[in-house]
């Protein structure tokens, strides 16, 4: 096995540990059903959005699998690490299809202008961890270990 899994593995259990620690207690702690939008910031609401959008199951266990996969094969610390941020993320946002039947999301930016509310997606830590891999992944594809050259 490839030296680098274990920082992946690491990145990939903390990332489900912390989304699904913040959904929890956003839901049962917190009480963000019951509570409505709390304003944190002028730019940051807390704000719950269940995501019922189209989940097809097994191409996602695939698409993890495949993703596990890549990553015991990966060949620089980077792709490891970004793989496991999406692997952990893709995992924390299916655990909550299965519980709950919809994704759990409850960050909202937003900026006001000349009078104009803009409001971002709202979204969950799985979701910026699925970002930072993926964005990770690129930058280490520009940047990381160069291809072999043919002979």
């Amino acid at each position: 096995m490839n030296p680098h899994v274990r920082p992946g593995v690491i990145a990939a259990v903390a990332v489900l540990a912390l989304d699904q620690a913040s959904k929890l207690w956003l839901l049962f702690v917190f009480d963000i059903a019951r509570r409505g939008a709390v304003k944190v910031t002028p730019f940051f609401d807390l704000v719950l959005a269940w995501n019922v959008g189209i989940s097809l199951v097994i191409i996602k266990a695939v698409a993890v699998i495949v993703l596990a996969i890549w990553m015991a094969r990966s060949r620089t610390p980077l792709a490891t690490i970004a793989l496991g941020l999406i692997i952990g993320g893709a995992i924390g946002n299916g655990i909550d299809r299965f519980a709950y039947g919809a994704v759990v999301d409850f960050a909202l930016f937003h900026l006001q202008i000349g009078g104009n509310t803009y409001n971002w997606y709202v979204f969950n830590l799985a979701d910026v961890a699925i970002v930072a891999g993926v964005a990770a992944l690129l930058y280490d594809s520009f940047l990381g270990v160069p291809a072999a050259k043919a002979p």
